[in-house]
């Protein structure tokens, strides 16, 4: 017994010496495993940094006395939570002025009346769709009006004087020609006849799609396009506040001069042709160049002031297309060639035809009422009656309407833009129609 008991006293010493061995061990690994799993947490979703990872990498491969120290180093060296984790500075917690959000007022969450912006004004368009569909508008435009050359027009104008059969610049002054006129005063051609434009009007609200009329105006004695048409009597104002579809054509005539010529008017066919380079010039005046047909075929009405007579008479008679014309107004102008006058009036019974006259002109305008009566034509002497389709109208304006001022006042003031809105308010005249192209047009 006495031998036994001091080896089992060495055997527990060895147990105990193994259980510490073991304890350690296990403590050690223990240290290793804790210590990185300690920082993670620590760090709160901080990612780690290249050192750290390295640091830990290389404390699961070393020992744990190791770890412990680094750790310890670590600490001491400031890498603290306050040092990972700084307190934000104020002007992080509450921000400045400009980065604020905007402080609202207890009215800014009432209800508002919303505002309709207007849109910015565009051109007009087309919708390409089935329905509805929105009215094309057309582009807005100012009147315009403008001086064309034709070569169609009255002049210049080398051919014969009808009434005598004679060349009609009759005479000559070394290389100068000009003609010498029924009172005997001479005109020259560089001077008077040598003007070959057409004054062209077309209103804002014309439109060449729908039925309109061309108003032909053949101006009287002294005249010039500018200074008396456009000024003075205000032919292109009349027609635009008449609010017809019309557009006016006024040929040079004789330029200032007391000469009532009719140059190329008095040849046959001369007025078609007129008509004919008109319909080019108009569509592209207008700039729509397909709408010279439509031009070509539109009916016409002839204004004659004073000696505007007759080359009002002659493109009745010798013009080509007498069948287009729809209307015949003459402004105290009845000074000749009453013949041609009633001729168109007797075979043209869908037109109108009216003459105002002063005392001037009185005895030759009765002298063709009584001839048309004679006919068998009724003839109103007043204009206060709708214009109707053969209407023949003659009125005398009493004393004090002038011959100068005619175009302006005459039975009443602007009489062209009272004729023209007579037009309108008859519909049976069918003034505004488009002559149609199937009909042979007069070849008188």
């Amino acid at each position: 017994m006495v031998g036994a008991a001091p080896r089992l006293r060495a055997d527990n010493r060895a147990d105990r010496t193994l259980s510490g061995r073991h304890g350690r061990a296990l403590r050690i690994g223990l240290i290793s495993a804790w210590v990185p799993l300690s920082l993670t947490l620590v760090q709160c979703s901080k990612a780690p940094t290249p050192a750290a990872l390295a640091a830990n990498s290389q404390a699961n491969v070393q020992g744990g006395s190791q770890v412990v120290a680094k750790t310890h180093q670590q600490v001491a060296s400031g890498d603290t939570f306050e040092d990972r984790f700084p307190a934000p500075p104020f002007r992080e917690r509450f921000p400045s002025p400009s980065e604020s959000f905007l402080q609202r007022q207890m009215s800014d969450f009432s209800p508002k009346r919303a505002v309709q912006q207007q849109p910015p004004e565009q051109a007009p368009y087309r919708v390409a769709s089935l329905e509805p569909q929105l009215p094309y508008k057309r582009p807005a435009r100012e009147d315009l009006t403008t001086l064309v050359s034709m070569k169609s027009s009255a002049f210049p104008y080398f051919g014969n004087n009808p009434a005598s059969d004679a060349p009609f610049l009759n005479i000559s002054k070394g290389d100068r020609r000009g003609h010498r006129s029924y009172s005997g005063r001479v005109y020259w051609q560089d001077e008077t006849y040598s003007d070959s434009r057409v004054l062209v009007h077309v209103p804002e609200h014309f439109d060449v799609r729908k039925p309109g009329v061309i108003v032909v105006f053949f101006h009287g004695n002294g005249a010039t396009l500018e200074r008396d048409v456009r000024d003075r009597q205000l032919v292109p104002k009349q027609i635009t506040d008449s609010g017809a579809n019309a557009i006016l054509l006024a040929p040079q005539m004789a330029v200032d001069a007391a000469d009532s010529s009719a140059g190329k008017f008095w040849q046959p066919g001369g007025f078609k042709r007129f008509m004919a380079e008109s319909a080019d010039h108009l569509a592209r005046v207008t700039g729509d160049p397909n709408s010279a047909r439509a031009f070509a075929n539109m009916p016409i009405v002839i204004v004659g002031y004073s000696g505007g007579f007759l080359p009002t008479a002659w493109s009745l008679e010798v013009g080509g297309i007498s069948d287009r014309v729809r209307g015949v107004v003459l402004l105290d102008a009845v000074y000749g060639e009453m013949d041609k006058f009633a001729s168109w009036i007797e075979s043209h019974r869908s037109g109108f035809f009216v003459s105002a006259y002063t005392r001037y002109t009185a005895r030759r305008d009765r002298e063709l009422m009584s001839t048309l009566r004679q006919k068998g034509i009724s003839v109103a002497e007043d204009m206060d009656g709708p214009l109707r389709p053969g209407s023949v109208v003659f009125v005398e304006t009493g004393d004090g309407i002038t011959h100068r001022d005619y175009v302006t006042r005459a039975w009443t003031r602007d009489p062209l833009k009272d004729v023209l809105v007579k037009m309108l308010a008859t519909p049976a005249l069918a003034l505004t129609r488009v002559a149609s192209t199937n009909s042979p047009a007069s070849s008188r």
